[in-house]
């Protein structure tokens, strides 16, 4: 991903000053989902017993977790100001589709609505035309007009989701 952000000149802050607050981001991301992920997704949604105690230790660490980006959404439209980044990008793709409900089906037992700045931020990154069809690429779930299995060509999207391979089939 900063591969190709630098290689294209594309989601990384326009003002160089800004761009060590972008990977500290980026990088934050990439410490702290293991907590999410590997911790709190594990024994909350995939481990064969579920037993209290690792439940409710991941889940103080993401629930603060979710208190440091909910905080730093105060006042910024996006994670690093008012530009979006990989740093949203990145970020979005684990907290974001969780405090949506997405993911690990946690939203309640977190408490996700108390993070208003976060859930303000995820909703507005949802709603990308772009997410939306990211959403889409190598799906092979849920309505088939929203899956994409292969994409070798923007206008894929118009023309061979599912449903309309389906259909010629």
């Amino acid at each position: 991903m900063l591969y190709l952000a630098e290689k294209f000149n594309a989601f990384l802050p326009s003002d160089p000053a800004k761009k060590p607050e972008c990977m500290s981001w980026l990088f934050w991301q990439m410490g702290s989902a293991p907590m999410l992920g590997g911790g709190f997704g594990h024994f909350y949604a995939y481990a064969p017993e579920k037993y209290e105690y690792p439940i409710n230790r991941y889940a103080m660490e993401v629930k603060r977790q979710l208190d440091v980006l909910d905080l730093q959404l105060v006042d910024r439209e996006y994670i690093c100001g008012d530009e979006y980044t990989i740093a949203d990008m990145a970020i979005w793709a684990w907290y974001g589709v969780m405090v949506l409900g997405k993911l690990y089906e946690a939203a309640e037992f977190l408490d996700v609505e108390s993070y208003k700045n976060l859930l303000r931020w995820a909703k507005q990154i949802d709603a990308r035309d772009a997410v939306q069809r990211g959403k889409m690429v190598n799906c092979s779930w849920g309505e088939p007009s929203g899956q994409l299995h292969q994409r070798n060509d923007a206008s894929d999207f118009k023309n061979k989701t599912q449903d309309k391979v389906e259909a010629t089939e």
